[in-house]
């Protein structure tokens, strides 16, 4: 990872304002940094952050906005990270509403463990990521060796 992170954002409808509220508060360590987030979240957090980086004299970041998390936008964000183009996923899923994409909700949070994405699933852990002093430097996080865990030789006799 370098310097500057290539940060995921996502959040369910009902964590939407969570999130806004959680990028208001930290808009000076986002942008930083790029924002990759899905759909509507995306479209949220770069109002948001135009307006802070316009209060407040500043440059807003880059976001790029991947379709919404029901229409392919987890699996867009799942490519991603399997490509190395994310450095940190931060996801405000909502744990008391079942969601329609529940599936690809759960292969993209295996993913970001397969290939060692900090990730937060809420706030406390979001803060506590953003005012890491690991988050404004270089790091390179270790990566487990998987390939034990497939199966080379397989009979099919």
């Amino acid at each position: 990872m370098k310097k500057k992170k290539n940060i995921a954002i996502v959040a369910h409808d009902n964590r939407k304002k969570d999130i806004i509220e959680w990028a208001s508060y930290n808009w000076k360590e986002l942008i930083q940094h790029d924002l990759i987030c899905t759909g509507t979240t995306g479209k949220l957090v770069k109002e948001t952050l135009a307006e802070k980086c316009s209060e407040n004299d500043a440059v807003p970041p880059t976001v790029t906005r991947l379709k919404s998390g029901p229409l392919g936008g987890d699996q867009q964000l799942g490519a991603m990270i399997v490509e190395g183009e994310v450095d940190i996923l931060i996801f405000f899923w909502d744990p008391m509403q079942p969601q329609p994409h529940d599936v690809d909700v759960k292969a993209l949070l295996r993913i970001t463990v397969l290939y060692n994405i900090p990730t937060a699933s809420n706030r406390a852990t979001a803060d506590f990521l953003v005012s890491s002093s690991l988050f404004h430097k270089d790091y390179e996080p270790a990566l487990k060796d998987y390939s034990g865990y497939i199966k080379r030789d397989v009979d099919m006799s």
